[in-house]
């Protein structure tokens, strides 16, 4: 598109916002208000963001410390591909694992193009989707949650957050501050679509698996109460 095109198409665009004048606009959008959150399926938040995970097709493990965290990343690696390598970003939170305890290999920095499982560091958990948020740069890269075949993805449920306005009242205060990260990746499962025949297929864009490692205090008891609900769900969905 060339310059000229292009500036005859933002003048129509002003002119339209014109002719609906900024006081109309303003009046309009104070009506709607601000959106509500969605209901969260349990009142612990460590169970309702447990339960969105699994409701979008991603899997958890719940490590007591950080070297049972570590045994867990490497059982997940043997088992899908029969190796202890993984690709890890350079967030000092990963940096610090035992490593040795669970006998993986890691190689620090960006997955490349045919490495199958990379591990990176949440800031946060969002339970009202079930999303991990990452601030991607050169300790976190962005390429590391969407290029491999499988995702790991290591975090403290300490830093779970109920919704996303809770979410971005913890972001807001860094970019003011003149704390920038490259970007701000929300990640709520692994790669899907329906395209073809309405059937679901994981993996067609981006990675296929979405296992998430929670730490800091998460029990066993709050993962079967979030299984419960997502069997729940299945049961109500199948009558």
């Amino acid at each position: 598109m060339s310059s000229e095109s292009r500036s005859r198409i933002m003048a129509k665009v002003r002119g339209a916002s014109r002719g609906q004048g900024a006081a109309a606009i303003e009046s309009e959008l104070a009506g709607m208000g601000v959106a509500p959150t969605a209901p969260l399926p349990h009142e612990d938040t460590c169970i309702a963001f447990m339960a969105n995970v699994l409701r979008n097709h991603g899997t958890l493990d719940i490590a007591g410390n950080r070297s049972e965290a570590v045994k867990l990343i490497g059982q997940y690696i043997y088992q899908h591909f029969r190796s202890h390598r993984l690709v890890a970003g350079n967030d000092p939170h990963l940096a610090a694992m035992p490593w040795r305890d669970g006998g993986v290999l890691p190689r620090f920095g960006e997955v490349e193009p045919g490495e199958p499982v990379a591990l990176s560091y949440a800031q946060w958990g969002v339970a009202e989707t079930g999303a991990t948020v990452f601030l991607t740069g050169k300790s976190n890269p962005s390429r590391n949650n969407l290029l491999p075949e499988r995702h790991l993805v290591l975090l403290d449920v300490n830093n779970l957050l109920p919704d996303l306005e809770s979410l971005w009242r913890q972001i807001e205060p860094n970019i003011e501050a003149g704390s920038r990260p490259r970007g701000i990746q929300c990640i709520a499962g692994p790669s899907s679509t329906a395209d073809i025949e309405a059937q679901l297929v994981h993996g067609a864009h981006g990675p296929r698996g979405w296992h998430i490692i929670l730490t800091g205090g998460a029990t066993h008891e709050q993962l079967q109460a979030a299984l419960a609900i997502v069997a729940c769900d299945d049961t109500l969905g199948g009558s």
